[in-house]
């Protein structure tokens, strides 16, 4: 003959009550929430005197997306080691545009994590053209 401890009983009994319980239907329709997504992302200004003199590097930003779609808040957490790049990047996605996270059917702020990388072409035709010129045309 088997016996049962109370503490299992009670267990089981317990779990098997919980397994038919739903939440009562209010007859307000589900709205499933959203991540914020890129709409419209142009690549920044690279400037042409570091990508011709091969200097590029990663900018790694924080960026706060309003309600709106747009940026309001651009934080550098690792830089490129050259200012000017880590300038353009922020610059560069001030511009950006955006659909805001929703929850509950409404937009809001989400923070999202931006890579940015600079890869400079030091043999491209405009970094050949500029060295073309004469020095009093700079």
């Amino acid at each position: 003959m088997h016996r049962h401890t109370p503490h299992l009983v009670l267990a089981v009994a317990a779990g098997l009550a919980l397994v038919g319980c739903q939440p009562a239907d209010t007859g307000a329709p589900v709205v499933r929430s959203t991540e914020v997504m890129a709409v419209h992302t142009p690549p920044p200004d690279y400037p042409l005197d570091l990508s011709c003199n091969d200097i590029g590097g990663k900018v790694t930003m924080k960026v706060v997306v309003g309600p709106e779609g747009r940026p309001t808040e651009i934080v550098v957490l690792s830089g490129s080691g050259a200012e000017a790049l880590d300038r353009a990047a922020r610059d560069g996605v001030q511009a950006w545009e955006f659909k805001p996270a929703t929850r509950n059917g409404a937009p809001v702020p989400q923070t999202i994590q931006v890579p940015m990388n600079f890869t400079p072409t030091p043999d491209s035709e405009l970094c050949q053209a500029r060295e073309q010129r004469a020095p009093n045309e700079l």
